[in-house]
Parts: C-alpha cells; sequence; structure tokens
C-alpha cells in the first residue's frame, strides 16, 4: 500500500525518480520472491543482470531518468519519458543491443489510454 501511494503521489506530481525507483525495487522484489520460493526457480538470465548492471551504469553517468522493470521472465523493459528517447535509442544501440535476441528490440510508447465509442 505504500508503494502504492508513492506511485500515485509521483505520478500526480510527475516525479519521475521515484515512480522509476519503485518500479525497479517491485521488479526485482518479484524475481528474489520466486528466488525464495517454497520450490525456488529463476526466470532472469546471466544477460538480464548484465543488462540492468549496464543500465544502472549508463544513469549513474548520464542522470538520465531511464528504469527498468521486468516481465515474468528474463525480458528488461525500459521507461524513460519521450523528452530524452533519442538518448535511449542510442544506448540501446551501443550498449544493449548485444543482449537482444536477433538483435531485436520493441519500441512501445504510452497510450491515450481506452477510448469510448
Amino acid at each position: 500500500n505504500k508503494n502504492i501511494d508513492s506511485l500515485i503521489t509521483a505520478l500526480q506530481t510527475g516525479d519521475f525518480d521515484i515512480f522509476g525507483n519503485i518500479v525497479e525495487r517491485e521488479a526485482l522484489e518479484l524475481h528474489g520472491l520466486m528466488f525464495n520460493s517454497s520450490k525456488p526457480f529463476i526466470l532472469m538470465e546471466p544477460n538480464t543482470l548484465a543488462a540492468i548492471q549496464s543500465l544502472w551504469r549508463f544513469r549513474k553517468k548520464t542522470n538520465l531518468p531511464v528504469f527498468f522493470t521486468l516481465d515474468a521472465g528474463p525480458n528488461i523493459h525500459l521507461i524513460y519519458p519521450e523528452s530524452i528517447k533519442k538518448e535511449i535509442h542510442d544506448f540501446i544501440n551501443s550498449d544493449l543491443i548485444k543482449f537482444c535476441e536477433n538483435s531485436k528490440w520493441i519500441d512501445d510508447c504510452l497510450g491515450t489510454g481506452p477510448q469510448r465509442k
């Protein structure tokens, strides 16, 4: 509940750093729970961790607000404001592309939400 309250506040105030830090922490906590379950399982792959570490180094070096979340598997999903799209695409192509299957990645964006007809 505390994280939900903090996420709502971050979204209302536009504080991308708080939002991103919570999202990253929750993604890692979910995978940590899987590691610690009564029948442990690991969905991350070594390249998942290498990509996360590369992202953390990039964020520290550039101070750009780019964060990750994880799906229920080894894939990371980058979250960042549209205003830094070029810098992130450059980073993906220079540093993360080697972790992408067949050097392919999906570029997606935030939509406007459902529309009532």
